[in-house]
Order: structure tokens, then sequence, then C-alpha cells
């Protein structure tokens, strides 16, 4: 029994299975069905890179040298608004996307 486990161990080292969840998805507009969305105070941003830490979504990128130094990718951005209750300046604010009529 312990040859026949170690010729299938064997086997399965040299191909690669991946497995059934081994699919790749490519993201879509996930920023689409936003109600709110973040806006930056640059003046009182500190660039210290806690909104970027804190946002579930990876979408927030910090240039220390720009002077508009939080980039956030509004494509990807759900506005859930965790960027701005955790900034220690309180620079970000949340904004309704689309004004209402």
């Amino acid at each position: 029994m312990q040859k026949q486990q170690e010729k299938h161990t064997k086997q399965l080292k040299k191909c690669r299975v991946l497995g059934p969840v081994a699919t790749k998805f490519t993201g879509g507009n996930t920023g689409s069905w936003r109600l709110e969305r973040p806006v930056v105070n640059f003046d009182a941003c500190i660039k210290c890179g806690t909104c970027a830490m804190y946002c579930p979504t990876d979408v927030i990128e910090i240039d220390k040298n720009a002077k508009e130094c939080v980039k956030i990718d509004y494509y990807y951005c759900k506005g859930c608004g965790i960027c701005a209750k955790e900034c220690p300046k309180k620079c970000i604010s949340i904004v309704p996307e689309r004004s209402e009529e």
C-alpha cells in the first residue's frame, strides 16, 4: 500500500495539477455601483499611508513626492469609507458620487 501512495505522489509532483478552483478571474468595473466616493484634502494630508493600509480593495497608492500624494483608483473603489474613518488627520471626506436631483 505504501508503494502505491509513493508512486501516486511522485506522479503528482511531475505534473502541475492546479485543481478545480484554479480559475483566474479578471476584475471588472466594480466602482460603477458606488454611491459615495472619497475625496482627499491634499493640503492637510501628511502622507502617512494609513488609508492605503486599511483599504480593503487595495486601490489607494501613496506617492510621497507628489503634491497630490494620494491616488485612488475609482474604477475599483467601492466607496466604503474605511479610508476616511482611519485617516488620523481626517483629510479624506466621503461625498455623494452623483448629484441628487
